[in-house]
């Protein structure tokens, strides 16, 4: 399996769970600068797939206690699972490439903010051949279109732009409703936090 966070599920048992730990670890290594727009299409991509992978999983690991792993011999919550990472990682997308997209223009004065569309489309026509569904793909550029018609570049990175995949975590996790009741201040501010890393770390390479 070849390490990307992408979410490649031939099997989604411990080997999905060993990926996410390396991904814990991986997040230290040293990061190339994003100097085009291909750059910033990896960066975009890779960053969403490990904010909502890590976000997910230790959300479940935290509600399934020590013996998580012995729950993944069921097929009715890898089928939830599965269906809820596809999910998250849309919104997550379209999160970080409005966020992105909206520090260029306020910051470097870019223009071509069109180009957030192609990449997101792009981003998700790739996720094909990963296993991402037809209708999660549709409904995830539906989505982003709406939104796009509605946002402004100038205030948009600077007014809680990542509030919607937190509540897509929230929305998706295969956790029992009245639980997560419990959870959602956690389970928010979880992805929040290391959203809130990600923008420090995007703020120090990019280089346009």
């Amino acid at each position: 399996m070849t390490l990307k966070y992408r979410f490649n599920l031939k099997d989604i048992k411990l080997e999905d769970f060993k990926l996410y730990l390396f991904s814990l670890f991986k997040a230290f290594i040293p990061k190339k600068k994003i100097k085009d727009m291909k750059d910033l299409k990896e960066f975009i991509q890779k960053k969403s797939a490990w904010v909502s992978q890590v976000t997910l999983y230790s959300y479940l690991k935290t509600r399934m206690g020590t013996k998580y792993v012995l729950h993944f011999d069921d097929e009715v919550l890898l089928g939830s699972i599965n269906k809820a990472k596809w999910n998250i990682y849309s919104v997550a997308l379209q999160d970080l490439t409005f966020f992105s997209f909206s520090y260029l223009n306020v910051f470097f004065n870019y223009q071509e903010v069109e180009n957030a569309k192609k990449i997101y489309e792009n981003i998700l026509d790739d996720e094909i051949s990963n296993g991402m569904s037809a209708d999660i793909i549709e409904k995830g550029k539906k989505t982003f279109e709406e939104r796009l018609q509605k946002i402004n570049w100038k205030t948009h990175c600077g007014s809680l732009p990542f509030n919607d995949s937190a509540l897509s975590l929230y929305e998706w996790a295969p956790i029992a409703d009245e639980l997560k009741t419990l959870d959602r201040k956690i389970v928010l501010n979880s992805m929040i936090l290391k959203w809130d890393n990600i923008q420090k770390e995007f703020i120090k390479l990019i280089k346009f």
